[in-house]
């Protein structure tokens, strides 16, 4: 074996070792959080995580038709993948069934396990909000605080009182998020400026951090509050934004400023967190890594298996560098699907593959669990 051969091993292994031990891989802690022994999971959100609230106000949705749903359902549930989403592998791992969505008319709400309040396209802010800063939500007047209010409403009904509510969520989950993205994406694509955009950050944040304290004032011992993800690696930024300048891309070819904006998000966001904590030290407040999660599917695609020519492709969609038109949207007509999913991070330019999200979601109980403090009474 030639010295050059034999360095060159030593860095693949080296490589390959430093992989496991950061992002183990998916078999290594799939029941982890079984050990929380969580009677129920409520989530709050956007699509990242919509199980089919969305469709319920809007029938025809892209999201409500093939081939959304199409490799693990066989239909559309109103998820925005081909199949499961970090929320489902996140419940398998709890070992509590796949939440329902809320608006869902067959939605079993005796059973206890939880609710899915999530409605894909909401915003953190509220749409009148918005409409003030010349913003228009253009897909869901359902934002954070009203899903707060179907979610108390939810409470009011299986609670007898206050104190019945808070003996009732100890041994819940809350996921508050991911929410923001689109306050942020819409307010983009309708001509804002990343400054303008930027100055909505302290707002959002502070709707997030409030719907939190909602959140713990009703009971929650242990709250999940992830950031937005890099959004300058997406196919819909990579085509929206694209230049002809190479400085305005990092070495994994994303947009430098917009996965800035991204990071100054998560900072003020954690920060908030932070506060949150100081606020109310007896809870455990995690922060969901989603940012640097989805930049390990980008840097180890080789490794995962996803086709490294493809991994800022669509898999749905037509057109263009990155497989995607920003007026031909996954699910219309004539607009083809890649014949292996699992090749791709992306789905349909916006959202990911059940096989990313799987690998994220496997990726952040490894990194949430312990602080979680399951194994430590906070009360």
């Amino acid at each position: 074996m030639s010295k050059t051969f034999s360095n060159m091993f030593f860095s693949f292994v080296l490589a390959f070792i430093s992989l496991f031990l950061l992002f183990p891989p998916p078999q290594c802690n799939a029941l982890t959080l079984q050990d929380c022994k969580f009677d129920a999971i409520y989530q709050l959100g956007d699509s990242i995580a919509d199980t089919g609230n969305l469709i319920r106000e809007s029938p025809q949705s892209r999201f409500a038709s093939l081939p959304y749903g199409q490799n693990f359902f066989k239909k559309a549930t109103g998820r925005c993948s081909n199949g499961l989403l970090m929320i489902d592998y996140i419940a398998q791992s709890a070992g509590v069934p796949l939440l329902d969505a809320y608006l869902n008319p067959n939605a079993t709400f005796s059973h206890g396990h939880g609710m899915n309040f999530a409605v894909a396209g909401s915003t953190a802010l509220p749409v009148n909000v918005l409409l003030e800063k010349r913003i228009v939500a253009s897909v869901t007047n359902s934002s954070l605080s009203t899903q707060l209010d179907w979610m108390f409403t939810y409470f009011n009904g299986i609670c007898y009182d206050d104190k019945d509510c808070h003996e009732k969520l100890k041994r819940s989950l809350f996921m508050v998020g991911e929410i923001g993205g689109n306050d942020y994406g819409y307010a983009l694509f309708q001509g804002k400026t990343l400054e303008e955009v930027t100055a909505m950050v302290s707002d959002v944040v502070q709707a997030i951090k409030d719907a939190a304290t909602r959140v713990i004032e009703s009971g929650a011992l242990r709250v999940i509050i992830p950031g937005i993800f890099p959004v300058g690696c997406f196919p819909i930024y990579l085509t929206g934004f694209q230049t002809n300048d190479s400085t305005a891309y990092d070495e994994l070819h994303c947009l430098k400023g917009l996965n800035n904006f991204s990071m100054y998000h998560n900072e003020r966001l954690q920060q908030a967190i932070q506060e949150l904590t100081l606020q109310h030290p007896n809870i455990a407040i995690v922060y969901g890594d989603y940012y640097n999660t989805f930049l390990g599917l980008l840097r180890q695609a080789r490794l995962l298996r996803f086709d490294v020519k493809s991994v800022q492709k669509a898999c749905c969609g037509v057109g263009g560098e990155y497989n995607f038109n920003l007026t031909r949207d996954c699910g219309g007509p004539d607009v083809p699907v890649c014949p292996n999913p699992d090749d791709h991070i992306s789905w349909d330019g916006v959202h990911l593959t059940q096989k990313a999200y799987n690998t994220m979601a496997s990726w952040l109980i490894h990194d949430i669990f312990p602080k979680l403090q399951c194994f430590n009474p906070l009360i």
